[in-house]
């Protein structure tokens, strides 16, 4: 893969971090709801399959991606379990579950970024 190419990587992973970044000024701001669960996870099901797809086509540090992908996971976990308790039962997952989350959702998009930047040579 073309050096093009991985800047465009890392460029996308860099959206990813902003974008959870920006959703959780606006969850503090507005309150937060099950919508915003509801985009995160509807938004990274197709980022994670891409990232497998990266990993497959040798466009990314293998360990380093897979490591990324868990850590996002995590982080959905995190995120939208605590906003989908506190939407349904209106008690948090635990104290600052949705912040965690949040924070891993951006390294893990951090480390997609890292991962192409540090992609190995084939």
């Amino acid at each position: 893969m073309n050096l093009a190419a991985r800047i465009l990587i890392v460029l996308a992973s860099l959206s990813g971090l902003l974008g959870v970044g920006l959703s959780a000024a606006a969850a503090h701001i507005t309150g937060g709801n099950l919508a915003t669960a509801a985009q995160f996870l509807l938004f990274h099901a197709p980022a994670l399959l891409a990232l497998v797809a990266l990993i497959a086509a040798g466009a990314v540090n293998p360990m380093l991606a897979q490591i990324a992908g868990y850590v996002l996971v995590l982080g959905l976990i995190l995120f939208c379990g605590d906003l989908s308790r506190r939407a349904f039962s209106g008690v948090a997952l635990f104290p600052r579950a949705a912040p965690t989350g949040g924070i891993l959702l951006m390294l893990g998009w951090l480390l997609v970024g890292i991962s192409a930047l540090l992609r190995l040579r084939a």
